[in-house]
């Protein structure tokens, strides 16, 4: 009678460990489909308050395609002064990056501060919050691939929350979003953001309460 008793109450805590997780599972895809459709699919549209929107300067988080030449025509179009282009890697110098974004070394090589100490997402926050402090700036746009703008915003509110960040979402063409899940690469890239996003999420909740107290 014992033993039954146990094995009754041992299948019993697996069939609640079992609907957890399946619970679990359910929230966490309900959560993914949420923030893929939460993906801004084109930058903000010309003539918008976004768009047209000067900041003291535009920073850069290298990584994706698309994202350089981005900065660089918004650094040509007057909406900053300055660009910062954070996660260099060492040995990149001004002219090269000018050159191989096919832009002319001599005309904005003076504007343009390359950033080598960042190798992750935070880095780029810590990096970036260093460099807007140093230079008194107290806005920016932030140019960076549509499904990474999320998780950045994250970062660098939880970094330099008095400065103003300007969002502003490059799309890869190597990405579908629409329909990600049957294209296996960006559904493997979704997840992987998702999941990063969730863990940056649970530290500014843990953050907010800590400063909180």
């Amino acid at each position: 009678m014992a033993t039954h008793t146990r094995r009754a109450r041992v299948l019993r805590a697996l069939r609640r460990l079992l609907l957890l997780a399946m619970l679990g599972g359910l929230a966490w895809l309900g959560g993914l489909f949420w923030f893929a459709a939460s993906i801004p699919r084109t930058p903000p549209l010309p003539g918008s308050a976004e768009a047209t929107r000067n900041t003291d300067a535009i920073v850069v988080l290298t990584g994706g395609s698309g994202r350089l030449s981005t900065g660089l025509e918004l650094l040509a179009d007057g909406r900053a002064h300055r660009l910062f282009v954070s996660g260099v890697y060492e040995g990149l110098e001004v002219q090269e990056l000018l050159k191989r974004s096919r832009q002319f070394p001599g005309e904005m090589e003076c504007c343009i501060t390359l950033g080598y100490s960042a190798d992750s997402t935070v880095g780029n926050a810590y990096e970036t919050a260093d460099w807007l402090r140093a230079q008194g700036f107290t806005s920016m746009r932030l140019v960076t691939a549509n499904y990474h703008m999320m998780r950045s915003l994250l970062e660098f509110r939880m970094v330099i929350p008095e400065v103003e960040v300007v969002p502003h979402p490059v799309a890869s063409p190597n990405v579908h979003l629409n329909d990600w899940w049957l294209w296996p690469g960006t559904a493997n890239l979704l997840m992987t953001e998702y999941n990063k996003y969730i863990v940056t999420y649970a530290r500014s909740l843990l953050a907010s309460v800590i400063d909180s107290r």
